[in-house]
């Protein structure tokens, strides 16, 4: 093997950047980071809010499966006392991840082993016919490498559907949560399409920056996140019959019996049944057919992400303390239109909602309204122009269900023919289609670690499938026929 080339600047591109340098295979390890970005820290750990709090323990958090790495150690020497059940800010992970890639590229270069990093945007990749890839740069420079990485995160947030082009033109419709700092005018009212983790803190930011802002934040369910308990939860005693159990049913009505009935007769905390879950929850998911994921997609994403991603307990007292308050009201409802008062698009925008209980119509109004519905990861429909280009020349196959990329189970993608493309991998939230819970740190740490391994073995490429493999390969060609309407999701269907 002669060159790797990873295409990512976050945290999934950087735990796999210092794994390979950790292995040191002779490879010449590219790392493209992206224009717009400080290498490692991504969206998601660049925010500067110490109210933006990790939702994983701190003894949970880390970037390589190393042992000697402890996040909680190097929060301790900055923030003094620290406990490895604390939720920490976001930011000062961002800072550990910076410091961790610091201290690999100083051993590689000790060791004179070859790397480099890119500050630019990978914009496609090729696959000339002698074998190998060529990654293009926005200023056209050619990058060879044998094996690619695409390790890149949340796609660039596009307007719902229901957002007309007079919302959009005034400037008072924002698709990225993460710039309210720059905005200079105070809303008297601001609405936040969402109530994931991202609608989260994009509701704790505004109630700080916009003290005497009114908060509205709408969504299908009007569901926050759980929250964590402060302490971790005792194990539940009979996790791993229960785990044996739902790999042996045959579909999702009969799983969610299952976790239903444990749920009901455990005495403890039922949130350490759901963490116990962690370890199968791809295979789960990958025991679904196509028609199942769907169901599972329509009727049970909410309930489960609420449940799965949690909030940190301070940052749910946080929203608890804005809903006493009278600052945040929170309405279960669709949205069905958002639009401005005039053509210029000027506030107030008016956004139409159908409430869930009732299905009544109403209309709201806001002077900022901000779509934060989290990860987003229809990649056939992203402005991406390397997505783009890979879907074009067939050299990935967008999932049906827009999680991301088809792909083999270890993360290599399949073509427009189904078939495994050699050396060629995703690692993060493109994989949701292949293993739906892959976007944490503590499963990115792990599929960082073993692609490394795999990648430096000698072979990127996969055997011929066959057995199990084959199987899986199969049920991706099948979920790549599946018929799809014309509008994937019903008008507002993304609003979580």
């Amino acid at each position: 093997m002669t060159d790797i080339a990873i295409i990512g600047g976050g945290a999934a591109g950087a735990a796999v950047f210092g794994e390979l340098l950790q292995r040191d295979a002779g490879a010449c390890v590219h790392w493209i980071t992206g224009s717009h970005m400080v290498p490692g820290r991504g969206v998601a750990y660049a925010t500067t809010n110490e109210s933006h709090l990790l939702n994983v323990r701190a003894a949970g958090m880390g970037l390589f499966t190393d042992e000697r790495e402890d996040f909680v150690q190097y929060a301790g020497a900055r923030l003094g006392a620290v406990r490895g059940a604390d939720f920490l800010p976001r930011g000062l992970f961002g800072d550990f991840i910076e410091a961790q890639v610091h201290a690999r590229t100083a051993v590689a270069r000790q060791r004179r082993q070859s790397f480099a990093l890119h500050a630019d945007d990978a914009v496609r990749i090729e696959a000339p016919g002698a074998g190998g890839y060529i990654v293009r740069l926005a200023g056209d420079v050619p990058i060879r490498a044998d094996a690619v990485v695409l390790a890149m995160g949340s796609l660039s947030q596009r307007p719902l559907k229901t957002v007309t082009r007079a919302a959009l033109s005034g400037g008072c419709y924002e698709l990225d949560p993460w710039r309210l700092a720059v905005r200079a005018c105070a809303p008297r009212r601001v609405l936040v399409i969402g109530t994931g983790l991202t609608a989260v803190d994009t509701l704790l930011s505004a109630s700080m920056q916009w003290p005497q802002a009114e908060l509205v934040a709408v969504s299908r369910h009007g569901q926050f996140p759980f929250a964590h308990p402060v302490l971790p939860p005792a194990p539940y005693a009979f996790q791993p019959d229960l785990n044996q159990s739902l790999l042996d049913c045959a579909g999702l009505p009969a799983m969610l019996r299952r976790v239903r009935e444990a749920i009901n007769l455990h005495a403890g905390d039922w949130r350490a049944i759901v963490d116990g879950m962690r370890p199968v929850n791809a295979a789960l998911w990958q025991q679904l057919d196509p028609a199942q994921r769907r169901q599972f997609l329509r009727h049970l994403r909410w309930i489960w992400e609420a449940a799965r991603h949690r909030s940190a307990p301070a940052v749910a007292e946080a929203l608890v303390q804005l809903r006493e308050d009278g600052r945040l009201q929170v309405h279960a409802a669709r949205v069905l239109k958002v639009d401005a008062a005039d053509v210029d698009g000027h506030a107030p925008l008016e956004v139409t909602v159908r409430s869930r209980g009732r299905q009544l119509v109403s209309t709201l109004e806001a002077d900022l309204v901000i779509q934060a519905t989290g990860l987003d990861t229809a990649t056939a429909y992203a402005a991406d122009p390397l997505l783009a280009s890979l879907l074009g020349d067939g050299l990935a196959t967008a999932d049906p269900l827009q999680l991301g990329l088809l792909s083999c189970p270890g993360g290599q993608l399949l073509d427009a023919h189904g078939v495994p493309q050699p050396g060629l991998f995703a690692l993060g939230s493109l994989l949701r289609g292949s293993l739906w819970e892959c976007t944490a740190m503590p499963e990115i740490r792990v599929a960082a670690h073993q692609l490394a391994r795999r990648l430096t073995a000698g072979d990127p490429a996969d055997a011929p499938p066959h057995g199990r493999g084959a199987a899986l390969t199969r049920m991706a060609e099948g979920t790549r026929h599946m018929h799809m309407p014309t509008r994937p999701f019903p008008r507002g269907e993304r609003v979580p």
